[in-house]
């Protein structure tokens, strides 16, 4: 039988079932007001905790920049004391002596306008290993040289989590390393307490994403110390921009990429069956469940990376190649944020800006003529750090199957030699050495291959004027200073087809060759030959002499200056 209701009963359940409806209804319209709205609650959150920094570091910065205008006189003091010490006569030719610096210099970077050195506002330098001494400290001391002659009394601060390392020390490794004098009163280290999240070591899983996190909190650290008018990163550290920029949309941020976090070729080196799935530490490890699963976690990596490389203002890349990189993740997202090419003229705003090469000190150093040849021998020259991405082994089976051709063409005199100079880090680092050794020594060519570690500079030197051909055997070496040192030394370079040697560095020079490019080992020992049976070596070594013109340090500063001036315009 079939129930009804009437009446108060009735009036009930229907307005139950409405008061039901409207409280979903609410629900769902509460969702979608909180997913629109929450942009502007991110920003506005952003840019609450930036005020709050600005308010708790207005005293640290004044007080920093008091230190600095007193750094100034005492340094000026002292200046003119050595002047009159020397019957009033200044100083010519002196790196330390402020007052020889160019400091007006702005036609340098193609602008000439009155006024255009008189910035004297605060420039951030987001570099935690600054003293560690390698190429991308090179850059970072460059940079802040050419900052320093072209706005004298701008200062320059320096984020390092090298605390155990006074100023003075730094600076002069800088000197001794570099041969990079700077002006001492306008810079400045802070010294960060958080370095330790950004180390593999403390993020065994999940690696990338760690780093990257870790670099955040190492960006509020900073910003913690001292909030400055221009913040730039020469480290790689994509994230910790991306939250500069969070917290004060108006102050600029730049960054110079040495190689992206992740790349296009990282993803597809997953792939067995890609056309890198064969290259580099990860190949070949996206089957199965745990390879789908390290897949999606690189991808939802790059889609963050991405987002956070969308909100730097001014990008510059160290090569052609992790420029293609760069602008294959960030690009896209770029373009929709309106960051137009404008300034480069091309169809990317991200500039490459090679890094500064000793290339002058090597001309100096190093002969290249017809009477230098007569001690040149046949030495094949690997400089790397014994890393694993070096590909020593690559080389080693080359140089094996090189030899094994020689002997076979009974080619038995004046045996060729490889010698391997690299840095040892750590004990992987010196197990990495041993393994090679054993390698050499299965492959018959132990008395053929010399292993110097932790070489001096004037020992480097002198393998550097002996030797015929240098080698690179990584895979997409981001750019390759190495490389450069090669060719400035009038070595004729055998390189892995790929990366910034390929694209930017081992190239033609007036429709001639300049080097060789290998991938396999059989291709490796093909080019060996060929670079040391050459008619008219001398030849090669003045071209690729002239090629590595293109890397010296003043072109870096030119090009630097031009990304800067980016920068300042936006402060306008």
């Amino acid at each position: 039988m079939e129930r009804s209701c009437s009446g108060a009963a009735c009036d009930s359940s229907r307005g139950s079932s409405s008061s039901s409806s409207h409280g979903v209804a609410a629900f769902f319209t509460a969702v979608l007001l909180t997913g629109a709205l929450l942009p502007y609650i991110w920003r506005m959150a952003g840019s609450t905790l930036g005020w709050y920094l600005r308010q708790r570091t207005e005293g640290q910065r004044q007080s920093l920049l008091e230190t600095m205008a007193a750094d100034e006189k005492s340094f000026q003091a002292q200046q003119r004391q050595q002047a009159a010490k020397k019957d009033e006569k200044k100083t010519e030719g002196s790196d330390d002596d402020w007052e020889n610096v160019e400091a007006e210099a702005t036609a340098s970077s193609g602008n000439g306008e009155k006024g255009v050195s008189d910035w004297d506002g605060i420039v951030s330098f987001f570099h935690p290993f600054c003293n560690a001494g390698g190429g991308g400290e090179r850059v970072l001391w460059a940079a802040i040289r050419a900052t320093q002659q072209r706005w004298p009394e701008a200062k320059c601060v320096v984020y390092t989590g090298d605390h155990d390392v006074h100023k003075d020390a730094i600076l002069a490794r800088v000197r001794d390393r570099f041969n990079i004098h700077l002006h001492p009163p306008t810079i400045a280290f802070l010294y960060l307490s958080t370095r330790r999240w950004v180390l593999a070591s403390t993020w065994p899983h999940f690696t990338l994403a760690g780093q990257s996190f870790g670099s955040i909190i190492m960006a509020w650290d900073a910003l913690s110390l001292l909030v400055p008018d221009v913040f730039i990163d020469t480290m790689g550290y994509a994230f910790a921009l991306g939250f500069s920029k969070l917290l004060f949309r108006s102050i600029p941020t730049g960054a110079y990429v040495h190689y992206p976090t992740i790349s296009t070729d990282m993803l597809a080196s997953l792939n067995p069956s890609s056309e890198v799935g064969g290259q580099g530490v990860n190949a070949g490890q996206g089957v199965g469940m745990r390879g789908r699963a390290k897949r999606a976690y690189w991808q939802a990596f790059a889609w963050l990376y991405a987002s956070v490389g969308s909100s730097i203002d001014v990008v510059m890349t160290n090569s052609s190649w992790t420029q293609a990189h760069v602008q294959a993740l960030w690009g896209p997202l770029r373009a929709k944020k309106g960051k137009a090419a404008t300034a480069q003229k091309t169809d990317t705003d991200i500039a490459v800006v090679y890094p500064p090469v000793a290339v002058s000190e090597l001309e100096h150093e190093v002969e290249v003529s017809a009477a230098s040849e007569a001690v040149r021998e046949k030495v094949l020259l690997y400089i790397a750090q014994f890393r694993p991405e070096k590909n020593h082994h690559l080389i080693l089976q080359a140089f094996a199957t090189f030899l094994k051709k020689r002997r076979e063409q009974a080619q038995q005199t004046d045996t060729p030699r490889l010698v391997l100079i690299g840095s040892v880090r750590d004990d992987s680092d010196s197990k990495r050495v041993y393994q090679l050794r054993l390698l050499a020594n299965e492959l018959n060519i132990r008395d053929d291959v010399e292993f110097h570690l932790d070489a001096p500079w004037p020992a480097i030197l002198q393998w550097l004027r002996r030797a015929s051909v240098g080698v690179n055997g990584m895979w997409n070496e981001h750019f390759g200073i190495g490389v450069v040192e090669y060719q400035a030394a009038g070595l004729i370079a055998v390189v892995h087809d790929s990366g910034g040697p390929q694209l930017d560095i081992v190239t033609q020079i007036d429709g001639q060759p300049t080097g060789f490019h290998a991938t396999t080992a059989d291709e490796f020992a093909d080019a060996f030959d060929q670079a040391l049976s050459l008619p008219d070596p001398l030849a090669w070594r003045e071209r690729a002499r002239l090629s590595a013109k293109r890397f010296t340090e003043e072109e870096f500063e030119r090009k630097w200056l031009e990304q800067m001036d980016r920068l300042l315009a936006l402060l306008k």
